[in-house]
């Protein structure tokens, strides 16, 4: 049984996204004590709406989400970024997730945004911007992990086929297993 719990979110809900590849890379090269899983319900998740967002309303997936963030040791979200800003299903899960206000399920917990994107900075505007949402929403967001990596430079192949980008997600993960108190 890993030491260390990191829950994934992706920012693309295409089976294929590089990003979710990355992710993927991530568990894949996770030492030992540590279990890398990636969260697959962001895309059956309402848009946030403080109506529902009670007991006897609150959606399965909410409940889903919530409670794997609540099992989390930390938070890793590997993202694309979507006309120069985050994509709407990280913006809706951060939304989902710092909630209830104050006493989130990830309160306090390490976070770190990476991911790849087309443009030749990686996604660095998505990346900003998804740490400072979620730096307001209660993750203790590690600023100092970041990795934007521009698709053309993967010249098509997986990410896995990448000995530099392999090294840098592995560093990535353990840099934030690191940061788990």
């Amino acid at each position: 049984m890993p030491d260390i719990k990191i829950m994934a979110l992706v920012g693309s809900l295409r089976a294929a996204s590089v990003n979710r590849q990355i992710a993927q890379l991530a568990a894949d090269v996770a030492p030992d004590s540590v279990a890398v899983t990636v969260f697959d319900g962001l895309g059956e998740l309402p848009f946030y709406n403080e109506d529902i967002d009670n007991e006897a309303d609150v959606p399965a997936g909410v409940t889903a989400l919530r409670a794997a963030a609540a099992e989390a040791d930390a938070a890793l979200v590997v993202t694309p970024e979507y006309n120069g800003t985050i994509p709407a299903v990280i913006k809706n899960a951060i939304d989902w997730l710092s909630r209830p206000f104050g006493n989130s399920a990830l309160k306090g917990k390490p976070l770190a945004v990476i991911g790849g994107s087309q443009g030749r900075y990686g996604g660095v505007w998505a990346h900003d911007e998804t740490r400072k949402s979620f730096g307001i929403a209660g993750p203790r967001v590690v600023e100092a992990i970041k990795l934007s990596v521009p698709l053309k430079s993967l010249d098509g192949k997986h990410p896995s086929e990448h000995a530099e980008l392999t090294a840098n997600v592995r560093d990535v993960v353990g840099k934030l297993a690191a940061e788990v108190s």
